[in-house]
């Protein structure tokens, strides 16, 4: 029987399941609908599907390289527990792997693409992954970024993947500093590499700010400008890694060191787990009450 877009969807529908895999269990079973919820159920795929609408705001942030190719990577779960789990540290690597070698432009392509080439798709494997470890996972973002033989990566996970950084420092095969300089971008949280590269509407929505401040303050008009151009000097130092002083030697300034180093940074990537996910306020006795409902 010749499987349709609607059965597919169907399918989805009442699983919860990814479309290749619902896809996969009609054909399996020549588009029996209630065969292939038998068969969706036996992979461990609806349970993951039920899983679904639960938050997996914990995880962890993981880095690979792999010669002149690194990747930077957040896998979310449900608890901080499960990112102790070998089977989750497991799936971060060949999730790396797997990032690393296909070189996906998105997570939606990455999901659909078979595991290393050949195989399940990255989707059913972690599927396969959650029906095992019993918690909600998904990959949520990851970059990959490319040197030559002359530069250095600087890639570093802090306090066990809560924060992850990857960069590319230019012109320097120094790989200790250069971990350095991700470890500073983790432990200051720049949002730009330069002044040059700040948005020209968050410059003057600052100027704004530091303008209304100075007068709330009853300073002359004719001196607020001057005032408004100094704040903004140290404005630009909170936020441009250049100009901030480095985390490890506060009198020297990032950009002075890496200039000493005849280097230059293009960009960084900085990942916090969970950020900008809301989580779910559950105190300990409403959980075991719930758990004790199912």
């Amino acid at each position: 029987m010749a499987v349709t877009a609607s059965m597919v969807k169907e399918l989805r529908e009442k699983t919860g399941a990814g479309m290749m895999d619902c896809k996969k269990a009609l054909t399996e079973t020549n588009g029996d609908m209630e065969k292939a919820i038998d068969y969706l159920r036996e992979k461990g795929i609806s349970k993951a599907a039920k899983k679904a609408d639960r938050i997996a705001a914990e995880g962890s942030a993981y880095t690979l390289t792999d010669g002149n190719t690194a990747v930077l990577l957040e896998v979310n779960c449900e608890t901080d527990f499960v990112t102790k789990n070998d089977q989750f540290k497991a799936l971060l690597t060949e999730l790396a792997k797997h990032l690393l070698s296909q070189k996906p432009a998105s997570v939606e392509e990455a999901l659909q693409q078979p595991l290393h080439g050949n195989g399940e798709t990255v989707e059913t494997f972690i599927n396969n992954n959650i029906a095992k470890i019993g918690e909600k996972l998904s990959l949520r973002r990851f970059v990959i970024a490319e040197k030559t033989d002359a530069d250095a990566f600087g890639a570093y996970i802090h306090m066990g993947g809560t924060i992850g950084v990857l960069t590319v420092v230019e012109g320097t095969t120094d790989e200790a500093f250069a971990k350095d300089i991700a470890m500073h971008i983790a432990a200051v949280n720049p949002r730009f590499v330069s002044r040059d590269a700040v948005d020209a509407d968050t410059v003057e929505k600052e100027r704004e700010v530091l303008k209304q401040q100075a007068l709330n303050e009853g300073k002359p008009e004719k001196i607020v400008e001057k005032m408004v151009e100094g704040r903004l000097g140290k404005f630009f130092e909170e936020i441009c890694l250049l100009e901030q002083s480095f985390v490890k030697d506060p009198d020297q300034k990032v950009e002075k060191l890496v200039a000493d180093k005849g280097a230059t940074i293009q960009a960084f990537t900085r990942y916090q787990v969970g950020e900008g996910i809301e989580k779910r306020e559950d105190n300990f006795a409403e959980e075991v009450r719930n758990q004790m409902k199912k």
